[in-house]
């Protein structure tokens, strides 16, 4: 039987109650993060925690336990659940209170969780997938991991139904991330993706990337591009915890470099294969 986390404890997800009254139900004032198991190991668990925390701080949470409690009690869940290859999904919100926008003044914040296994997208890392440009709506503090996600809900909606894996968002004619992933592409041998300021999320397996250019000398420009610019590029790939290095083959109706997966982010792959330990099988 799979448990849920609910206040640092480990109940059953019939037990598990919730007030109509908390702000993450009506306002969506919380945050929350996705961790990825491999072979029973949370993956940069350490970062996941620190961008956790970090979130909460720019939304003025306090999370009732120390990072070191919060670590073990992710491990505690994964083996408790018997998780081997899924993920964590961990929120806190600001608690249960009478309901106006500014902060209440007696609130306990409330944290729940839950694991899932989920196997990698190894079909679609092979063969890379579809993406098309939506403008980017949402709110100018993309780098707070927060539970208002209505602009990503309703770009990967109007993907979805059209066709495509992601969608790409743009500031106008410049290019920020995915719905729930970073972009990057590729030109003569270089790297380039959004800075990590407040218009994108800086995703913790972008972190793990940019590592492993430094360790493949590719260079790296951390600089925005434009719409125009990432269809000229010769590769183009996404990231998340999720899809880990995901190549974008077709962008729209027109196909990226040859329309297959290029030579750099085949090795990006690799070696993010082996930072976590498991490879493609044929």
């Amino acid at each position: 039987m799979d448990l849920i986390l609910h206040n640092g404890e480990f109940i059953r997800e019939e037990d598990l109650v919730i007030s109509k009254e908390d702000r993450g139900y009506q306002f969506g004032d919380g945050i929350y993060e996705v961790i990825r198991v491999y072979d029973g190991n949370l993956f940069t668990a350490k970062e996941h925690i620190d961008r956790f925390y970090e979130s909460a701080d720019k939304i003025k949470i306090v999370i009732p336990h120390t990072k070191d409690v919060f670590h073990k009690m992710m491990y505690d869940f994964v083996e408790m659940n018997n998780i081997n290859n899924g993920q964590v999904y961990v929120q806190i919100t600001r608690g249960a209170a009478e309901r106006q926008h500014q902060f209440p003044t007696q609130a306990e914040p409330v944290i729940t969780g839950n694991t899932k296994s989920v196997e990698r997208p190894v079909a679609s890392m092979k063969s890379g997938v579809k993406a098309k440009f939506i403008e980017d709506i949402r709110w100018l503090r993309c780098d707070i991991k927060s539970l208002n996600l209505l602009g990503n809900v309703l770009a990967k909606q109007e993907a979805t139904e059209e066709g495509f894996f992601e969608a790409i968002l743009h500031r106008g004619e410049t290019v920020t991330e995915g719905c729930s992933s970073n972009m990057y592409g590729i030109k003569n041998g270089t790297l380039y993706t959004h800075p990590a300021n407040n218009l994108i999320l800086n995703g913790i397996t972008r972190r793990v990337i940019l590592e492993l250019c430094k360790e493949l000398d590719i260079p790296v420009e951390e600089t925005a591009f434009t719409k125009t610019q990432a269809l000229e590029m010769d590769e183009f790939f996404m990231s998340s915890t999720t899809t880990e290095v995901m190549p974008v083959i077709e962008i729209g109706s027109q196909k990226i470099g040859q329309g297959v997966p290029g030579e750099l982010t085949r090795k990006l792959q690799s070696a993010f294969e082996a930072r976590i330990g498991v490879g493609v099988k044929s």
